[in-house]
Formats: structure tokens, C-alpha cells, sequence
């Protein structure tokens, strides 16, 4: 299974794309120069529970890291995947 995380920034979002086909997205939007937020992501209903998600976000935000930019996580999963995952923690956005 070939498995490539794409920046879409035309469209706003990345994707995950498993053997040509895309099986997930996670939109964000850029909130001034600093903050960078998650509102929704999803995976196809068909590629669920294979860990797509938890890969789409990792190199998401693998991909912000070095922008500068605060996460926002107003998507549910992404706020999840930050928690566990406490390497995050320093992305999210302090007010």
C-alpha cells in the first residue's frame, strides 16, 4: 500500500492519498500570519481504522512546524491526536 501525505495549499487543505486515490483530507485556514487553524478532517469510510488519520495529522503538522505558525484545533481529531501525542503540544495556540 503506497501512502503519500500532499500539500494542497491552492485548496487549502492535505491530503491523503493511499495507492493513487485520495482517502482523506484535513481543510485548514490561516487565521493573520501566525495561527494555522484545523477545522475539519476526515478520512473515507472505506480506509478507516488503518491509522490514515492519525499519519494525515502527524505530517500535517509535521509540515506547519517549521512555518512559525500556532495551531488551532477546532477539529475534534486534531485536538485528540495533540493530546496523545504531546510532542504537539507546543504547536497549539496560546491565548
Amino acid at each position: 500500500m503506497a501512502t503519500e501525505v500532499r500539500h494542497e495549499p491552492e485548496a487549502s487543505r492535505y491530503v491523503i492519498v493511499v495507492d493513487g486515490e485520495v482517502k482523506g483530507r484535513a481543510a485548514y485556514r490561516l487565521r493573520g500570519d501566525d495561527e494555522i487553524v484545523f477545522p475539519h478532517t476526515v478520512i473515507a469510510p472505506d480506509a478507516r481504522g488503518h491509522g490514515l488519520g492519525a499519519e494525515l495529522v502527524r505530517r500535517a503538522l509535521d509540515d506547519v512546524r517549521p512555518t512559525g505558525r500556532r495551531v488551532v484545533p477546532e477539529c475534534w481529531y486534531v485536538a485528540r491526536f495533540i493530546d496523545t501525542n504531546p510532542d504537539y503540544a507546543d504547536l497549539l495556540e496560546r491565548r
